[in-house]
């Protein structure tokens, strides 16, 4: 049975578009209170007076989770403003493809650091609250949802430090699951296929021109499709945990 987030607090990384947006509506409409995490401030400020003109509940964070002590500050600023941390979806990421040879090495530093230590900084700083909402909460469990990418399960020639920050928020997400899932702390893993974001747009534009052609042909995921995953996740009853959803267009073959 699908159970409403009423009285609880979530925080969404990345939340200025994409994933993170749609995700942070989708949150907001299941009745959570959602903290709005993003460089963009003047898109999470349209964001959350949007969430709030529906009668929702939204703070809006502007917070570059590469640093750690702003991703610190994020998460104690939406525990102090909101009152508490029931969900956590760390989706900021980045996607720069292209060869291993001769590639710009300030590609694979970005990449590394919002995909993984992004990941890793907030993780640390919301799981004592993440603790603290599976103990004494009214729903006695809380989320964290990190958002990887199907290439955290294929590799592919042009996706080599993609593939290893995907793989490697994989290998994190199950090692923390084991670790706090007797605790009521559900860690979950959502890895999308083709999806119509601003994700690709930050590729150089030749490698963008070679993913396009590629993927012609296939219908891509639209950003609500992988929120309702998530909202699917962190909806379940306490003792139900949904680990790992993996989400393809239906003509996506790898």
């Amino acid at each position: 049975m699908t159970r409403r987030l009423d009285g609880t607090v979530s925080l969404v990384t990345g939340a200025s578009s994409g994933i993170g947006e749609a995700t942070a509506r989708a949150l907001a409409a299941q009745g959570s209170a959602v903290a709005l995490v993003a460089r963009r401030k003047d898109r999470i400020d349209d964001l959350a007076a949007a969430i709030t003109d529906d009668g929702g509940n939204a703070l809006a964070l502007e917070a570059d989770v590469t640093d750690q002590k702003a991703a610190v500050h994020a998460v104690e600023r939406t525990v102090a403003e909101l009152g508490r941390l029931d969900t956590v979806v760390n989706n900021a990421g980045v996607m720069l493809l292209g060869p291993s040879v001769d590639a710009p090495t300030e590609e694979w530093d970005r990449m590394v650091a919002v995909n993984v230590q992004g990941v890793l900084y907030v993780a640390h700083a919301a799981l004592p609250h993440l603790l603290e909402a599976a103990e004494s909460g009214e729903r006695r469990v809380s989320d964290l949802v990190n958002i990887s990418s199907v290439a955290g399960r294929v590799t592919r020639v042009g996706s080599a430090v993609y593939n290893l920050t995907k793989h490697g928020v994989g290998a994190f997400s199950e090692a923390l699951r084991q670790e706090v899932t007797g605790r009521h702390v559900r860690v979950s893993l959502v890895e999308p296929g083709a999806t119509s974001t601003e994700l690709g747009s930050h590729m150089r534009p030749e490698i963008r021109e070679q993913l396009g052609k590629r993927l012609a042909g296939v219908q891509r995921l639209e950003a609500a499709d992988i929120a309702d995953a998530v909202e699917y996740i962190v909806t379940r009853p306490r003792h139900v945990a949904v680990n790992e959803i993996l989400v393809r267009p239906t003509e996506q073959e790898g």
